[in-house]
């Protein structure tokens, strides 16, 4: 009845044992509630500590329980009295932990173009993604060029992403179409949809990119390897410009089922990219790489487009591509 107040267990029954039999002794209260005597001497040590009961002045050696309009009030006001220091001392820690923020903060800006933050190895990365998915408030913009994701990166992006949601923060989130071969990929794409995040497709994406409430921008400082580090942006124009980027990729993207249903289509976004990037003159590791398949993947559609457009060469396939509307 009273664990909350530190009062459980044997010691509870002792002390209310004692409120009804006041003049019992420790064998008589052992008896009656089938304690050893020496449990009922550890019960009474707790009832001590806990200024639940007092000596007797009619029978000095004995001990009596103190009334609980008493006692158990006494032991409310002194939890009440440790909770108001512990409060006091969270504020206290809480200043002082704003205070090391804000030198930290002005240390960086003395050392650095306020504007831009570069943050050279993957943990810095990971931990500004940490504290920026904590603070973000209403919306979170991001391109995911890298197709199917590693388990790492899908272990390390779920409980940010659960916690971003669980708190109605508004999620958009665009993928390369050749995710729908990835199944680890597609499921966790499928579960942001069931969270309630936005999930969309597109054939081919600008570099990664996450947007935070509009305000700060994460982007890699060498789009062809993420070891290299990124760059944190928070000038008002060159985010708005990211936006602004997200906002035409977002409209000419589809939705995750959509992509799922056009690979049963005559011709997916996938094939037709693989064609302009074919009638652009890209290289296979290119187009691989701007897809975010394997080399190998991107040789066996590149063929079975040729054979389809009836070409002797690539060439050939983006200028019969082009000759039929299927590319610019």
């Amino acid at each position: 009845m009273f664990a909350g107040l530190g009062l459980e267990g044997k010691a509870e029954a002792v002390y209310w044992e004692m409120l009804k039999h006041p003049e019992a002794d420790v064998e008589q209260v052992a008896e009656r509630l089938g304690l050893g005597t020496q449990e009922i001497r550890d019960c009474l040590d707790e009832l001590g500590r806990l200024l639940l009961i007092r000596p007797s002045w009619d029978a000095p050696g004995e001990v009596r329980a103190v009334d609980p309009e008493v006692g158990l009030a006494s032991l409310l006001a002194r939890q009440e009295a440790d909770l108001l220091r512990e409060q006091e001392r969270i504020s206290a820690n809480r200043t002082a932990l704003q205070q090391v923020i804000a030198e930290f903060q002005h240390t960086k800006q003395g050392r650095h173009d306020p504007d831009v933050e570069r943050l050279t190895n993957i943990d810095s990365i990971r931990f500004k993604i940490e504290a920026l998915a904590a603070k973000c408030s209403s919306e979170i913009l991001g391109f995911v060029p890298a197709g199917a994701q590693s388990a790492a990166n899908l272990e390390a992006s779920r409980p940010l992403d659960s916690a971003v949601l669980d708190r109605n923060v508004r999620m958009r989130t665009i993928y390369l179409e050749s995710i729908v071969n990835d199944r680890p990929t597609m499921d966790y794409a499928r579960w942001l949809v069931e969270s309630g995040a936005e999930v969309r497709t597109a054939a081919v994406l600008p570099p990664r990119m996450v947007i935070y409430d509009r305000k700060t921008a994460i982007v890699p400082l060498d789009p062809e390897t993420t070891r290299a580090g990124a760059m944190l942006l928070h000038s008002t124009g060159v985010v708005s410009a990211l936006c602004d980027l997200f906002e035409q990729v977002w409209k000419a993207s589809m939705p995750l089922d959509a992509a799922v249903a056009e690979q049963e289509e005559e011709l997916t976004a996938q094939e037709a990219a693989i064609l302009q990037l074919l009638a652009d003159g890209h290289t296979d590791d290119t187009i691989a790489r701007k897809l975010g398949v394997s080399v190998r993947t991107s040789r066996r559609i590149t063929a079975k487009l040729t054979a389809q457009l009836g070409a002797k060469s690539r060439f050939q396939a983006g200028v019969l591509a082009t000759s039929r509307g299927w590319v610019r």
